[in-house]
């Protein structure tokens, strides 16, 4: 039998699976750092106050936890004790007065222009695995949609017509997103294998997943991260990037092109134009390396 600790936490997950549309890994994340905080509280939600959460935070630092992880795991403490107040299960937040952790936000990677096209271009055999994957790539850097949305594409969602897909994003909401001319040529020639392996398995017509693996079934996150490490490999990135960077990588080189910031937002799905304005720094680093390799003046005497 669940002690009330336990029930206050699925309680929480549930919340957050099914009214906000989080992702399981965010869900696991949020569960795992939950524990971590009762195994060191020992004591019951109602029961926790701001000097408890304090301590946490200060043992987290004394283990050598990155800012941006403690920072993390503050962020779970607020949404927790904020859903808890909302329900009445508790009559102050703890929480709410605790002081954020400073962190230094970090830059996002993103490819070059010459390797964003290799990597696309990586998946050359004409197979089913090969289409699907050279799709994938050309779809990642041709809309930037995150690893989530484009795992839960369904072939109605797609107008290749139009050239548009219908993306559901957090929160479960919608939106259009276009695609480019090379994306649409990839999953033309991906759904046409794509039609000889649902034929070659007796697939029902109404299993509708886009993107499949090899036994008819809906691909995974996992199985995607993969297949950008593979094809990263492929092409001589030696940095590990994921389906992250190629979102990073659409949206940065739409900036350098002269892209609206506001489109930029409205095309990866941001809630608020404060999130997109991290690639305004990315571009401004990208000036400035072009700057100090081309400009005389900024090359030193030899």
């Amino acid at each position: 039998m669940m002690n009330k600790t336990e029930s206050c936490i699925n309680d929480f997950l549930n919340y957050i699976r099914l009214q906000k549309g989080d992702s399981i890994h965010t869900i696991r994340a949020y569960k795992k750092d939950l524990e971590e905080f009762f195994n060191f509280a020992k004591t019951e939600p109602e029961q926790v106050e701001p000097v408890t959460i304090r301590g946490f935070i200060s043992e987290q630092i004394l283990k050598g936890r990155s800012k941006t992880t403690v920072a993390r795991k503050l962020s779970t403490l607020r949404s927790f004790f904020s859903y808890l107040y909302s329900e009445g299960i508790i009559k102050i937040n703890p929480a709410r007065v605790v002081p954020s952790v400073k962190t230094k936000r970090a830059l996002p990677k993103f490819l070059t222009v010459d390797d964003a096209f290799k990597l696309v271009e990586a998946p050359q055999e004409d197979k089913f695995i090969s289409q699907r994957d050279r799709a994938i790539l050309e779809l990642f850097y041709g809309s930037g949609i995150r690893v989530s949305e484009l795992c839960g594409l369904n072939i109605e969602d797609i107008d290749l017509k139009e050239g548009l897909i219908k993306v559901r994003g957090k929160g479960k909401k919608e939106r259009i997103v276009p695609v480019g001319q090379k994306a649409k040529e990839a999953l033309k020639k991906y759904l046409a294998m794509r039609q000889i392996l649902r034929i070659k398995k007796k697939l029902s017509a109404e299993e509708a997943p886009l993107f499949i693996n090899n036994r008819g079934k809906r691909i995974s996150d996992r199985q995607v991260r993969r297949i950008v490490e593979k094809y990263a490999k492929i092409i001589g990135v030696l940095e590990k990037i994921g389906p992250h960077t190629l979102r990073h990588t659409f949206a940065s080189h739409l900036l350098m092109e002269g892209a609206d910031l506001r489109v930029i937002q409205e095309l990866l799905g941001h809630a608020s134009l404060s999130t997109t304005q991290i690639y305004t720094h990315v571009d401004l680093k990208h000036l400035m390396d072009v700057y100090d390799k081309a400009h005389p003046l900024s090359k030193k005497e030899e």
